[in-house]
């Protein structure tokens, strides 16, 4: 027996309706990339999407077609988000720090028929648009007067596109299941893979992340979305702040640790997200010129492991609450997120802190589980570790227009490429990537743990720790040191500051000084060009 309950399909057009309707007044404000403040409501933020929508059918946008962005965190990207989804066409970020070859394969790959671009990437844009034939246009999202002399053999400025339609487009209802938005990963080997999304699984990732124990959205709050756009729709925060009426601040193309400061404070922010390469840039601004919040109350930290020091810094000298998140392009991007349960709050600060370098707990809609080589699933202990797989409403089934491969499987998990562990709470915590992990005597090394405690100490801005060959022991770990601006820092000390945390066995065979680490396109540092730059190190005779 069926139940009585209207089938009304979830779609995207459903959250701009309803934040327009619900909180229309509600604030939009973005630095932009020309450089004023803009002022900006869900109201006419909806209003304007219908107007593109119209506008992009007159540019031969037909359902299922894939138009792509290079844009910042704005307005404009905002509207784009929701008149392609709710018109039927695929919204395609695209990651502007990937290499021109990446982006012109994403492009081909994916099949784009329009680009809507920020004027910072019209440069970058003028060598990709030869290489991508199925491109019929590009789209600079700025007034007329903006738009500099290009070379480019179809442009329209943003604005005129949208003055010229009436806001009278009717959102068009269709199957839930239809494709909303695709991400490519460079989380994976080979050449970037897509993740298709849909409106369904975007709704209801948008339900989970508004919860109290998630990122706690509503109207009474003003978040600052630091992840980019082009990051996994900025971890869905677009989508669950149109949903619950959240008050949201843009920042634009200027993502320095001034920049982030004066927003946050001059638009009185109480929850920011992003990654920590963000917020070690505005720690060291804060402390340079001592400065303190006056509205922040939590900020979100994904996209890599949390270190401890940076966990202390925001609570200890800030007052600010530090919560954890875990996912991938593959997860929508939520899996897990790390809130302490009522008792845990009665705990030392210590133990809280032990638990907040987790990456948590799974959010309702996901299950988790950790598996040994042969696929059987190990105990959730907190200590036996192995192969981290998920599966739920949002996780990928498989890749764009490819085969599913050995990371999907038939029951519907994924295989994430994490080594990781469970606790009997349910609280996840990731041990290493499993291409990162390092393999000394037949015995692992978690490279992550390492790399936090050498954060911890002081003088050290930035650590990473790779394996690198040994005659003996096959591998051994190698700690690559950033430091603090003026700070010196002693090798003896630094792992003696380790040794009474790790077994003695895993601490590095050597200590390397370098002025900067290098990072992929999504801010993680990038093991793999490390690991090229120290193929030829020789560590020293004695350990």
């Amino acid at each position: 027996m069926r139940g009585l309950m209207t089938d009304s399909p979830l779609l995207i057009s459903s959250l701009i309706r309803h934040a327009a309707r619900v909180f229309g007044d509600q604030e939009i404000v973005t630095r932009t990339v020309e450089g004023p403040i803009h002022r900006t409501n869900y109201r006419e933020i909806e209003a304007r999407a219908r107007r593109l929508a119209r506008a992009l059918g007159e540019l031969g946008v037909r359902p299922g077609d894939r138009v792509a962005t290079l844009a910042w965190n704005t307005h404009r990207h905002l509207e784009v988000y929701f008149a392609v989804s709710g018109m039927g066409a695929v919204c395609h970020t695209l990651n502007p720090r990937l290499f021109p070859e990446q982006l012109i394969y994403i492009l081909r790959h994916a099949g784009d028929v329009l680009l809507l671009c920020d004027l910072t990437f019209l440069p970058l844009v003028e060598k990709l648009v030869p290489h991508c034939p199925a491109l019929r246009g590009v789209v600079a999202l700025a007034d007329t007067e903006c738009v500099p002399a290009t070379q480019l053999p179809v442009l329209h400025a943003y604005e005129p596109l949208l003055s010229a339609q009436a806001t009278d487009y009717a959102w068009p209802t269709f199957d839930e299941n239809t494709a909303s938005s695709l991400c490519y990963t460079s989380g994976t080997t080979g050449e970037p893979k897509g993740v298709l999304y849909s409106h369904r699984s975007t709704l209801l990732h948008s339900f989970a992340i508004a919860l109290p124990d998630m990122f706690r959205l509503g109207e009474h709050e003003t978040v600052l979305p630091v992840v980019p756009m082009f990051h996994v729709n900025a971890w869905g925060l677009p989508y669950a702040a149109a949903m619950t009426g959240t008050r949201l601040v843009l920042p634009g193309p200027k993502l320095d640790g001034d920049s982030i400061y004066h927003l946050l404070e001059s638009e009185k922010v109480t929850m920011t997200a992003g990654v920590p390469t963000v917020w070690m840039a505005l720690l060291t601004h804060m402390r340079q010129h001592g400065l303190r919040f006056g509205s922040l109350k939590r900020v979100i930290i994904g996209g890599s492991a949390a270190p401890e020091s940076m966990i202390r810094a925001f609570q200890g000298e800030y007052g600010v609450e530090v919560l954890h998140a875990w996912g991938m392009t593959e997860t929508s991007p939520l899996g897990t997120f790390c809130s302490l349960t009522p008792a845990m709050r009665t705990w030392p600060e210590d133990q809280q802190i032990a638990v907040q370098r987790k990456q948590g707990r799974p959010a309702f809609g996901v299950e988790l589980r950790v598996v040994d080589d042969a696929g059987q699933p190990l105990p959730e202990d907190g200590a036996a570790s192995g192969d981290l797989q998920i599966r739920g409403y949002w996780i990928a089934s498989s890749y764009f227009n490819e085969e599913r491969g050995a990371t999907h499987h038939a029951d519907g998990w994924f295989s994430t490429g994490d080594v990781a562990t469970l606790d009997p709470a349910g609280y996840m915590q990731i041990t290493d990537r499993s291409k990162d992990v390092i393999k000394s005597g037949g015995e692992w090394i978690s490279s992550i743990t390492l790399e936090n405690l050498a954060m911890g100490f002081p003088g050290v801005a930035e650590a990473a720790v790779i394996g690198v060959a040994h005659p003996k022991w096959t591998e051994r770990p190698l700690l690559i040191v950033v430091r603090r601006p003026g700070a010196d820092v002693d090798p003896g000390a630094l792992l003696g500051h380790l040794a009474p945390n790790v077994p003695r066995w895993w601490l590095p065979d050597a200590v390397e000084f370098v002025d900067a680490l290098p990072h992929t396109a999504t801010g993680k540092v990038s093991k793999l060009l490390l690991r090229q730059q120290f193929k030829d190190y020789a560590l020293p005779a004695a350990p």
